[in-house]
C-alpha cells in the first residue's frame, strides 16, 4: 500500500489508478453485484469512463485518448488512466479552470479532488464485487471521510452517495469511509 497523503496530484493518480487496475485484472466476474445496489462490476468502470470526459469538457478541457465505452472494462480503464495521467503530467497541469461548483481551481487539483478520489472509493466497490479486499491507504481514506463529512446533508442530497451505514465496531478507516458513503461493509 502506498501512502497517498503526501503525493502530488499526478503521483496520487498514478498510485490510485494502479491499485484499481490491479483489482480490475483480478476480476473474474464482470457481472457480479457491487456494494452499490444499482451496479455490477462492469458498471463501476463504465461510470468512470463516462462521467470524467464530460465533466472535464464542461470546464473546457479535452481528455485526449479516453475510451468511448467500457465494453472491455480492464482495457477501457487502462486507456482512461493513460489519458488522465497525460493530462496530469503535462507542463500546464496546474492551469486554472473555472468550475460552476468550486469556482476557479488548478486543473490537477480538480482531477485529484473529484476523479482520483472517486477511483479510490470505487476500487472498493470493484474489489468487493468479486470478494477481494483491496489494499487501500487508510490515511487517505480518513482524509476523504473527514472531507465528505464536512459536506453534511448536502452529500446525500447530491444523489451521488447512499445514506451512511453504521460501520462494525473496530472498523478501520477504509471500511468507515465506505460505510459513510453508503456501502455495506459486510458486502
Amino acid at each position: 500500500m502506498t501512502d497517498l497523503t503526501g503525493l502530488t496530484p499526478a503521483e496520487r493518480h498514478r498510485a490510485v489508478a494502479k491499485t484499481f487496475a490491479d483489482v480490475s485484472r483480478s476480476i473474474s466476474d464482470w457481472d457480479a453485484q457491487t456494494p452499490v445496489p444499482e451496479w455490477r462490476a462492469r458498471d463501476v468502470v463504465s461510470h468512470l469512463v463516462e462521467w470524467l470526459p464530460g465533466f472535464l469538457e464542461s470546464v473546457g478541457v479535452e481528455l485526449i485518448g479516453a475510451p468511448a465505452n467500457a465494453v472491455a472494462p480492464a482495457e477501457a480503464f487502462g486507456l482512461l488512466t493513460a489519458a488522465v495521467q497525460g493530462l496530469l503530467d503535462a507542463p500546464d497541469a496546474d492551469r486554472v479552470v473555472s468550475t460552476p461548483m468550486m469556482g476557479d481551481l488548478p486543473l490537477n487539483q480538480l482531477v485529484d479532488r473529484f476523479y482520483t478520489a472517486d477511483v479510490f472509493m470505487h476500487t472498493w466497490d470493484l474489489a468487493r464485487s468479486n470478494g477481494i479486499t483491496p489494499d487501500l491507504d487508510p490515511g487517505f481514506a480518513a482524509g476523504l471521510h473527514t472531507g465528505l463529512e464536512s459536506m453534511g446533508e448536502a452529500l446525500q442530497q447530491s444523489g451521488q452517495f447512499g445514506a451512511p451505514i453504521e460501520p462494525p465496531a473496530g472498523a478501520g478507516e477504509v471500511v468507515s469511509l465506505m460505510a459513510y458513503i453508503g456501502r455495506d461493509p459486510a458486502h
